[in-house]
């Protein structure tokens, strides 16, 4: 599934491309019933076609595509799907569900293998973006407003992470990556992680998604970005997917289990079993 990195290096492709541009018509595969939630194309193209592009925002995983009318035009990738700007003659993309006609003779045109992305339009990004947490790479964000939304929680680390609603933007890949380089067992409930720990935990989020967007995000298998390239980020994870390899740092076996419903992957002695002790402050 694509993560932050992986939708912001999108965003950034797309928003010189289509900003100013305007939706000259739409085309949706009848099969794609996620994409809309039942609504009818016509529906969709009542609202978008003949609107200006005026901004290519994001937040969390969500493409926020502002519109002339002040509305918010809200993409989400799911697990598969796929953004890319296109000339109108190019050929029709693998696994193409729909397309973006604009007016300069180019496409957006979505690719979704398993069907699961949805595209929404709100009336204001706050219906999105009140329902999510901070950005571990927002500046704002402090160690101490970091630790806060771990605090209390039993449940396991990772799970907690990946927890929208508590930090926007992080999901499988980058937290099994997080969780290494802070040498943090991904199932240790929350509230018993170390204040030391939980600082190095508070860097690393960052430091994982900052190279992830500077690798272009991780094409392990579906993502492209915004121009149809696959990005470099898979080739430079510690542990994610590296089941039964040796560990970069100490050689042991990377090791696969399930945590939260979701594949995680962790160095057993890089990531210790910690001492059950309750974090202060």
């Amino acid at each position: 599934m694509p993560e932050l990195p992986e939708v912001e290096t999108i965003r950034r492709d797309l928003e010189p491309l289509v900003t100013g541009r305007t939706i000259t018509g739409i085309e949706v595969d009848p099969g794609t019933i996620h994409l809309l939630a039942g609504a009818p194309v016509e529906t969709l193209r009542a609202n978008l076609v003949g609107r200006r592009i005026t901004s290519a925002g994001r937040r969390g995983k969500y493409l926020m595509f502002g519109l002339d009318d002040g509305r918010v035009f809200v993409v989400h990738l799911r697990m598969t799907g796929r953004l890319v700007w296109r000339p109108a003659e190019a050929p029709e993309e693998q696994y193409q569900r729909a397309v973006i006609h604009l007016d300069n003779g180019f496409d957006l045109r979505w690719g979704d293998l398993r069907k699961f992305g949805t595209w929404r339009i709100y009336e204001s990004p706050a219906e999105v973006t009140d329902r999510l947490g901070p950005e571990p790479i927002d500046e704002g964000l402090t160690l101490k407003q970091f630790r806060e939304r771990l605090a209390n929680r039993t449940a396991p680390i990772k799970a907690v992470l990946l927890d929208q609603r508590r930090f926007a933007g992080l999901g499988n890949i980058y937290v099994d990556e997080a969780l290494f380089e802070a040498k943090v067992r991904p199932d240790t409930p929350a509230d018993t992680v170390s204040p030391a720990a939980i600082k190095r935990l508070f860097a690393s989020t960052r430091a994982v998604l900052e190279r992830g967007i500077e690798h272009r995000g991780a094409s392990f298998k579906d993502y492209v970005d915004g121009q149809g390239q696959q990005g470099t980020q898979h080739m430079f994870v510690q542990v994610f997917r590296r089941t039964g390899k040796p560990c970069y740092v100490c050689g042991s076996e990377i090791k696969r289990t399930v945590v939260g419903g979701r594949s995680t992957h962790f160095c057993p002695k890089c990531q210790r079993k910690s001492r059950m002790r309750h974090a202060h402050g």
